[in-house]
């Protein structure tokens, strides 16, 4: 029952990534799998949030955004990404290299612009994502990753832009080669000493660390994705759609999970308002439920109750935690 059975199977180490729309519990669910790896099957974790709109300084009840690799309890660390700050780094990071690379002061105020601009590109963000997300499987040495995605369209671009990324990059690499062959005939012909392009070095570092990170997220063996939705018809069409772009990009989907599932037993519940707007929307979700069972039929692997009050703080993320190793499937 529950996640304990497939990480039985599969193993604890890798990368864990949580998929689905916004506010219907991506992150409540990386936390409660962390805390549950971290705390009683003692691998070392690290939980980072990809989406701009989560907050695992809420549910963790610390100050973690932008402040770094923060230890939670043993054995899990917590890393609240801010993209902004990474862009602007990025840009300041290229603007030093210009300089550097032409013996310049300052840059040319249209240069200066056109970097500026780049952080209002739609990719930009996803960039920003990804990079971190390669730094920090590449160099922190953690046994498990537990990544929860953006909402499923920002989410998907981000999926997709390793491949993008790693097709640029090898656009430029070959330009750049290329470039370089003709600077040798040339030194070789005035009898002087070919320089070491810097920028063709680091652009096969880039490529070489996107091509490892790459490899890793489409590998089954090592990498598992888990859609998050709730029994409403919204949600289950959206997960619908979602499957289908997965599927297009040659993922595989792990399992769903079903959250915010009020008890069986309010669908036959007697009293006043109160009690009848929750029988309604229990019997409501009953439909829904039946209609997972039937739509995603094998791929429910857990279901998450409606909590009594928000999943915030150790106490509660430790309940999470038990009921999505342990709790009932759909």
């Amino acid at each position: 029952m529950g996640l304990s059975s497939y990480f039985e199977k599969k193993g604890d180490a890798g990368i864990v990534i949580f998929a689905g729309k916004g506010g219907l519990g991506k992150t409540t669910c990386s936390a409660g799998l962390s805390h549950y790896m971290a705390s009683k099957r003692k691998r070392k974790v690290l939980c980072f949030s990809t989406d701009p709109q989560a907050s695992l300084s809420d549910i963790f009840d610390r100050d973690i955004f932008g402040k770094g690799v923060i230890s939670v309890i043993p054995h899990l660390d917590v890393v609240e990404i801010d993209a902004d700050r990474r862009v602007a780094d990025y840009q300041e990071e290229v603007k030093q290299k210009i300089r550097s690379m032409y013996g310049l002061t300052d840059l040319p105020p249209e240069i200066e612009e056109y970097i500026d601009s780049t952080s209002a590109e739609p990719a930009m963000y996803e960039s920003a994502t990804y990079d971190a997300m390669a730094d920090l499987v590449a160099t922190s040495g953690h046994d498990l990753y537990v990544f929860d995605m953006p909402p499923f369209g920002h989410g998907v671009r981000m999926i997709a832009m390793a491949g993008i990324l790693s097709k640029w990059v090898g656009k430029i690499t070959e330009a750049r080669e290329k470039a370089q062959e003709y600077e040798a005939v040339a030194a070789t012909l005035k009898g002087t000493k070919v320089s070491e392009d810097e920028v063709l070095r680091e652009l096969q570092e880039i490529q070489a660390k996107i091509t490892r990170f790459t490899d890793l997220m489409v590998d089954q063996r090592r990498t598992s994705f888990f859609m998050v939705l709730i029994p409403e018809r919204m949600a289950i069409l959206d997960t619908e759609r979602a499957l289908e772009m997965f599927d297009a990009l040659g993922l595989q989907m792990a399992g769903l999970i079903v959250n915010q599932v009020y008890p069986k037993e309010l669908a036959d519940a007697k009293g006043g308002e109160a009690v009848e707007f929750l029988r309604n929307r229990a019997r409501m979700q009953q439909k829904y439920l039946d209609e997972i069972r039937s739509k995603f039929a094998g791929k429910v692997v857990a279901m998450l109750p409606m909590y009594p009050r928000e999943p915030r703080g150790m106490d509660m993320i430790e309940k999470v935690s038990q009921d999505l190793l342990f709790g009932p499937a759909l």
